[in-house]
């Protein structure tokens, strides 16, 4: 059985450049600002979500195991 994942997405970075979309379009969509939303976090596989927020060009994308609070994927950008 798949893990629930939480993911967020920093308003503050996203620039609406729908990357994340492209990889993962059941979990992600643009909202009227252009910005990435979470629209059903079981949308898509875990790699593909995974993959969607890697691929995020602003690291505006942050994946928690519901369950645990574990972070499975978090990039900061420098």
């Amino acid at each position: 059985m798949p893990r629930k994942l939480e993911i967020t997405v920093d308003y503050n970075k996203c620039v609406g450049n729908a990357m994340c979309e492209q990889y993962a379009p059941n979990t992600f969509g643009l909202n009227e600002e252009r910005q990435s939303y979470v629209k059903d976090p079981e949308g898509d596989p875990e790699e593909l979500i995974i993959e969607a927020a890697t691929n995020c060009p602003v690291s505006a994308i942050k994946i928690t195991d519901a369950d645990t609070g574990e972070v499975v994927f978090e990039e900061t950008m420098f």
